[in-house]
């Protein structure tokens, strides 16, 4: 249907549009920028004051154990290639599943399973056909458990102290899920943890997307949350809470959920930013956690010598963030209107009121350090079709290395042909990246990236030839919303960097389409179905209503007179795109005749008809194929264990088949053809791994950190008698010591240690 429009409509077009029918191929990160984030700390009066404190306040806070209530720090779940590694004690039952099946863990194929269970490679995949290559095959094995990563005892909050110990005071109780025999084991997430390396580049985080590409101070709301604000010290003794706006700051809006959000991830339950103000502003940074001395940027911090590894920094988290941040946000000495403990006590000051808003900028700012662009890939020059060399490649032997170049060269031909570039496309291989991509497709004049000796040049033609980037939806306008194809090879309202590929039931968890704290939708494509039916006032993001339909993959509406069913035509009442605002979206659009949408009643008349329908329900963040040999287990529900297993996925159409099922799930049709062919795909996914990363050099350097491993005990039996509550398990723990700038000699390894 698409192509047969297309013959139709694209007229002299048509020569170009084939030539970059196969998409965008893959491109370098290097020399990418991040995306800007005007006013934190440019301009007459910027936010940080000093990035290079804030920076190093951020590494601090997201290495330290003690921001959790009982233990748990950011990297807890992010500590290997930003990813969490760990095999004890990380199973939830499904519990975003929508039947009671969530709360009831299931035996796996190893013959155990649920809380404090050893993952072992005979577990994976969590769904498993009879032959591995067929979803048609009879299924031999399938559950709605899900991998993901333990965090709290939980509990309720009470209080915390301000100077000492790495536990807040909360009421604790074995959870009646997460127990072995009554004894409380440590919660687990519902999702599997996402790589933080990169995460910079994405427009919005988490995998549901909920983390807003603006940071709003206070929550990972944006300009959802009516409520948020910062306190400001408008003049001597005045302070005012006022809006803040600050744009590709999703990772800011990232790091405000998990310390206060539940009781499972990092926090006891109604632990508010001010309480964890309180408690870390008056100590030292890392107050129990070694840190090296020759750390790419604590080292200057450090209070440990060459032969003497000692834990701390020579500051107080209060220091770093006065040094950091203008005083306008912390200069405020007086009581104000900023609130108190709710279990009493003395009134929280301005710094504890804002502390939501220095915690999330230096997340941000550290994890934007966090870019691996060194990979072989990044480094191999391109030829003319912009397709690498791989010229940078060195076997032991000379038939070794062609060997070697030779599979590469076959694996991102493989990628290409079998549309994983229409998924994950762009230098950080996925469409989430809306900002990036969308930049280094506007023409900038010398402006270039990628390998030194290829540089690639800014503009339509960045991701490859004859504007291929089109193909997946990608233009230098930034849309967030697209429409493309199902299973069904029906066109659906989809989010840009999102998609149900059937790695588990749609039912067993909406991702993208749930809803925000205030009963907002999740997805950029629900608001803007509400734009066309013309309800502004549902639109909660920015953006929305200047989403551009000409640059959708499969047309909204065609202002020509066919007879197609799943499209607005002349008959059924169209505007020109952007003729609400005074504004025409017609620019550079490849068929100037798909520059309309509907009329309010035209859209009003066909809410519940294929021409609004969305492909929300059961998707995800498209992510970072980049270090992935490092970042099992993989997909939302961590439910395969290697790359062979992923690549079976794909080549099998995947696992489960919906409505919202994307269509280029039914594209894979050469990944098995032939064993060489999957080990030639997963030979160019190998040389994605940056290998800064795999050794833990800088910027992937980190202090020492201790992270809870199960339970002392197994799935039968757990040891009781927790200093926190004697009804809880006793911890076991992953030592994982403070690496220098230089890194490690031991690389770190793939998930089980698993064959790619």
């Amino acid at each position: 249907m698409r192509t047969l429009v297309k013959l139709i409509l694209a007229g002299g077009l048509l020569a170009a549009q084939t030539a970059g029918a196969i998409g965008p191929v893959p491109v370098s990160l290097r020399g990418v920028p991040a995306p800007p984030v005007p006013g934190l700390a440019d301009g007459a009066d910027p936010i940080v004051v000093d990035k290079g404190a804030a920076i190093a306040l951020g590494k601090a806070l997201f290495w330290d154990t003690n921001v959790g209530s009982d233990g748990q720090a950011c990297a807890s779940c992010h500590f290997h290639a930003g990813v969490d590694s760990r095999i004890k004690n990380q199973i939830n039952p499904g519990q975003n599943g929508i039947d009671a099946g969530g709360q009831a863990f299931d035996i796996l194929p190893s013959g155990g399973g649920g809380p404090n269970h050893v993952l072992r490679p005979e577990d994976f995949p969590l769904h498993q056909f009879s032959d591995p290559a067929s979803n048609a095959s009879p299924v031999v094995y399938s559950t709605d458990d899900v991998v993901g990563s333990a965090g709290s005892f939980g509990g309720r909050y009470k209080a915390v102290t301000p100077f000492s110990g790495t536990s807040d005071l909360c009421s604790r109780s074995a959870d009646e899920v997460f127990n072995v025999n009554h004894i409380g084991v440590r919660k687990v997430t519902a999702r599997n943890a996402p790589t933080v390396i990169n995460a910079v580049f994405n427009h919005r985080n988490f995998w549901d997307g909920r983390a807003n590409n603006i940071f709003n101070g206070s929550s990972p709301w944006g300009e959802r949350d009516p409520d948020a604000g910062v306190w400001v010290k408008t003049a001597a003794g005045t302070v005012a809470r006022q809006r803040l706006h600050l744009i590709n700051s999703s990772l800011a809006s990232q790091a405000l959920a998990p310390p206060v959000k539940g009781d499972t991830e990092m926090g006891c339950a109604g632990r508010i930013w001010p309480d964890i103000g309180r408690k870390l502003l008056l100590r030292q940074p890392l107050q129990y956690q070694q840190v090296h001395p020759r750390d790419s940027v604590l080292g200057p911090y450090s209070l440990s010598t060459g032969g003497q590894p000692k834990p701390g920094l020579n500051t107080l988290y209060r220091s770093l963030m006065t040094q950091a941040f203008n005083p306008k946000y912390w200069a405020y000495g007086g009581i104000g209107p900023f609130g108190a403990p709710a279990g009493g006590g003395i009134p929280y000051n301005q710094m504890e009121a804002n502390f939501a808003l220095f915690f999330g900028i230096a997340i941000q700012l550290y994890e934007s350090t966090l870019v691996s662009d060194q990979s072989p890939f990044d480094l191999s020059p391109i030829d003319a079709n912009m397709k690498p060399t791989w010229s940078n490649i060195v076997g032991e032997t000379p038939e070794q290395t062609a060997a070697l170049a030779a599979s590469l060269k076959n694996g991102v031909n493989l990628f290409i042909e079998n549309h994983c570039n229409l998924c994950h496309a762009g230098p950080t291989l996925t469409l989430a990246a809306v900002t990036t991509n969308a930049s280094l497709l506007t023409p900038n004049q010398g402006r270039t990236f990628g390998p030194p000796a290829t540089p690639i040049a800014y503009g339509p033609n960045a991701f490859g030839p004859f504007g291929a980037a089109a193909r997946a939806g990608l233009t230098q306008y930034g849309n967030t919303v697209t429409r493309d194809t199902n299973i069904r090879q029906l066109p659906k309202l989809m989010d840009l960097g999102y998609a149900n590929i059937g790695a588990a039931e749609a039912d067993a968890d909406a991702g993208l389409d749930g809803t925000d704290d205030f009963g907002h939708p999740l997805s950029y494509s629900a608001q803007y179905v509400e734009y066309l039916l013309g309800n502004p006032a549902s639109i909660v993001d920015p953006g929305v209503d200047r989403i551009r339909a000409c640059d959708f993959i499969s047309p909204l509406a065609y202002n020509f007179q066919l007879s197609l069913p799943y499209y607005f035509l002349p008959g059924d009442g169209l505007v020109a795109d952007g003729s609400r605002e005074g504004v025409l979206r017609n620019q550079d659009c490849i068929n100037p005749v798909t520059a309309y949408v509907p009329t309010t009643a035209a859209a009003q008349a066909n809410l519940a008809g294929p021409k609004m329908a969305l492909a929300t329900h059961g998707a995800f963040k498209i992510p970072t194929l980049r270090n992935i040999e490092l970042t099992g287990p993989y997909m939302h529900n961590g439910g395969m264990a290697s790359l062979r297993q992923v690549v079976e996925f794909y080549g099998r159409h995947g696992n489960f088949t919906s409505d919202t099922l994307h269509f280029h799930l039914g594209s894979f049709s050469t990944l098995l053809s032939s064993s060489q062919n999957s080990t030639d795909l997963i030979n160019f996914l190998l040389a994605l791994t940056d290998e800064r990363v795999r050794y833990q050099r800088a910027p992937f350097d980190h202090p020492q950190l201790t992270v809870p491993h199960g339970q002392v005990g197994d799935e039968a039996r757990v040891s009781g008698g927790n200093p926190l509550n004697p009804g809880l398990g006793l911890d076991q723990s992953l030592a994982i010591p403070a690496v220098g700038a230089e890194g490690s000699n031991t690389p770190i390894s793939a998930f089980l240690s698993a064959t790619p």
